[in-house]
């Protein structure tokens, strides 16, 4: 069974969704992979886990710097994109990172020479927990916010009440992910 409920944020409604004791989902409103490739019933219930989750949120939208262990999440996903949001659940408050570093990272962690820096953008835009699991805080190389499935302002949002240098960063022209 699936347990869900809508958070408020500052950002948009927030789809909260929590099944076998652990958050597995978190999507803001019209982002792209909404509610993933969920099929089960659904419950509105707020459950601890969902309590929980929302007052993380709070937290967080209130300027404070909520750890992620302290939620039990239990995001869905191949043995690759789970080893991939661990790493984005490694990026500090404020900080970014770009998809070249994070595959670097696997690489090493796969016992590889390299990784496709595509395979990462992947596994970095499915992430069924936004927010939490930080993908907003993954830019290209060259500087680029390009890859956010929650939109481009939202993502600007989130990094600048994060206090992240934005001076070098910008909003492509094109792209597949605006």
């Amino acid at each position: 069974m699936i347990y869900a409920l809508y958070y408020n944020s500052p950002i948009g409604n927030i789809l909260l969704a929590e099944r076998d004791g652990g958050l597995f989902g978190l999507w803001i409103e019209g982002q792209k992979y909404y509610f993933g490739p969920v099929k089960e019933e659904i419950t509105e219930k707020e459950t601890p886990i969902l309590a929980e989750t929302k007052t993380w949120l709070d937290r967080y939208f209130s300027g404070e710097k909520p750890e992620i262990p302290e939620l039990i999440i239990s995001p869905i996903g191949s043995e690759f994109r789970q080893e991939v949001w661990r790493i984005l659940c490694e990026i500090p408050y404020g900080k970014t990172t770009t998809y070249g570093e994070i595959s670097k990272k696997m690489a090493v962690r796969m016992g590889r020479e390299k990784m496709s820096a595509q395979a990462v953008g992947g596994a970095v835009g499915h992430n069924p927990i936004s927010i939490i699991i930080p993908c907003h805080r993954v830019v290209g190389t060259n500087g680029s916010l390009t890859g956010y499935a929650g939109g481009m302002a939202t993502k600007v949002r989130l990094l600048t009440h994060e206090g992240a240098d934005m001076s070098n960063l910008f909003i492509p022209k094109r792209g597949t992910a605006l």
